[in-house]
């Protein structure tokens, strides 16, 4: 399926899709993964009120409700919103704004729970101006509203994320835990029009605090991508695409602590371009894939607080 930024989960026996089409939001459900791509679309949300640019859709299933989290507006005033229903393709409310802390451009944002603590992470700025694109986390008090401060867990600062600037980013925070119980957030890195766009890892120390940014562990280059230089040391460069990122981790209910619940591989969808295709926006489409959890790997670091090196599981991507 033509597009960016997929957003899938599994519910019951059926893979519910979320997409930003014709300036608005689109469902699509189908007892397949592949079967998305030619289910019927299902129109839930349109821009009437004129926010902007609607950007990366990202559905869950979160207290009885089928919700969709999703940047919109234009330039510098893209915040997040969120809309909700009790049935997955039909009857979502009206738009909310995301009420996140200084209100500072923001896209990306998906909640989850990890410990019994409602979180929302997402890629914004700093300030006001476009220097580069960090992640930041912050505690939730209601699917709509975070409480307390937002604190940056990621910024592209490390060589291999550096390969494609102006702005230098990190954006599409997946989270997900890992079959030790350790909380991990699945990135893109690079920006999303090179085929140097790639997916990487940060790995929460075991007992770390998420607000502490010293606690998450990145790794030591692209876990998924096809630009070879940015490979963590024993990554393979992908076969048939260029430039993957901006992925779904295919979860039951969108559940960061059902991946997997048996074995250590579970399904993907991310975005990409057929290699032997020109590298453009309009170039993407939608993949299947598959995530393994791999195990015992250690992702080192320089002269910073803490341990310089965390072992643990990571992952790794096939197409």
């Amino acid at each position: 399926m033509g597009g960016a930024d997929p957003s899938v989960i599994k519910v019951g026996d059926l893979y519910v899709s979320a997409k930003s089409v014709d300036g608005g939001v689109a469902v699509r459900s189908a007892s397949t993964l592949e079967g998305i791509a030619t289910a019927p679309k299902r129109q839930v949300w349109l821009d009437t009120g004129g926010l902007g640019e609607v950007w990366a859709p990202e559905i869950v299933h979160l207290d009885g409700q089928y919700r969709i989290y999703f940047g919109a507006g234009t330039g510098a005033a893209h915040r997040m919103y969120h809309i909700s229903s009790s049935s997955p393709d039909t009857g979502y409310s009206a738009a909310t704004k995301v009420s996140l802390p200084g209100d500072k451009w923001a896209i990306d944002g998906v909640p989850f729970t990890f410990n019994g603590q409602r979180w929302f992470v997402w890629s914004g700025w700093a300030g006001d101006t476009n220097v580069e694109q960090n992640l930041y986390i912050a505690r939730m008090s209601s699917p709509t509203a975070a409480t307390g401060g937002r604190y940056v867990i990621s910024q592209p600062r490390e060589s291999w994320e550096r390969v494609v600037g102006d702005p230098y980013i990190n954006e599409a925070p997946q989270p997900v835990v890992d079959p030790s119980g350790r909380l991990h957030v699945a990135y893109s890195a690079n920006g999303s029009w090179s085929s140097k766009y790639c997916i990487a890892d940060l790995r929460l120390r075991a007992g770390g605090d998420p607000t502490y940014v010293w606690d998450w562990y990145k790794s030591n280059g692209c876990l998924f991508g096809s630009y070879a230089p940015s490979m963590m040391a024993g990554w393979d460069t992908t076969v048939n695409v260029d430039g993957p990122g901006h992925h779904t981790f295919v979860l039951p209910r969108g559940d960061v602590a059902a991946g997997p619940p048996s074995g250590n591989r579970f399904p993907t969808m991310y975005h990409a371009v057929a290699k032997g295709t020109p590298y453009s926006w309009s170039n993407r489409y939608w993949y299947t894939g598959t995530a393994v959890w791999w195990g015992s790997t250690t992702y080192r670091r320089g002269n910073v607080p803490g341990p310089t090196t965390d072992t643990g599981f990571s992952l790794k991507f096939f197409e």
